[in-house]
């Protein structure tokens, strides 16, 4: 598997390349995932409650990582992504489970792509 680095510093790998349609900005999307910090500890899992995430990408509804990461993912692939405190939660952290300036690993798994009807 070979790993990106972009140019915002965001790495990601596609584990499995899904066969479905591409995800794209403005798309709700729907995605599994399990977050873990770089000492392994495991945050939060859609997948441990069975309960799949959606939101709109690009539009700012999650961090800027997942945002620019999910970005082109096909149906049914799985990624790892490897995201920078500055596009995660930055110097704030997220509560008690997050430090500040933490990177953040997730392994996204891309359900579903629609574009919302207007």
């Amino acid at each position: 598997m070979t790993t990106i680095t972009t140019p915002s510093g965001l790495q990601y790998e596609d584990l499995i390349v899904g066969s479905g349609a591409a995800a794209q900005g403005g798309h709700t999307v729907t995605v599994h995932y399990t977050g873990w910090l770089t000492d392994g500890k495991k945050f939060d899992s859609s997948k441990d409650i069975n309960d799949p995430f959606q939101f709109t990408l690009g539009a700012r509804e999650v961090i800027a990582g997942w945002d620019e990461g999910v970005q082109g993912m096909q149906i049914g692939g799985v990624r790892k992504l490897t995201i920078p405190p500055s596009l995660g939660y930055g110097v704030r952290g997220a509560g008690r489970t997050i430090p500040p300036d933490s990177t953040l690993i997730f392994e996204v798994e891309l359900l579903g792509a629609l574009y919302a009807r207007g």
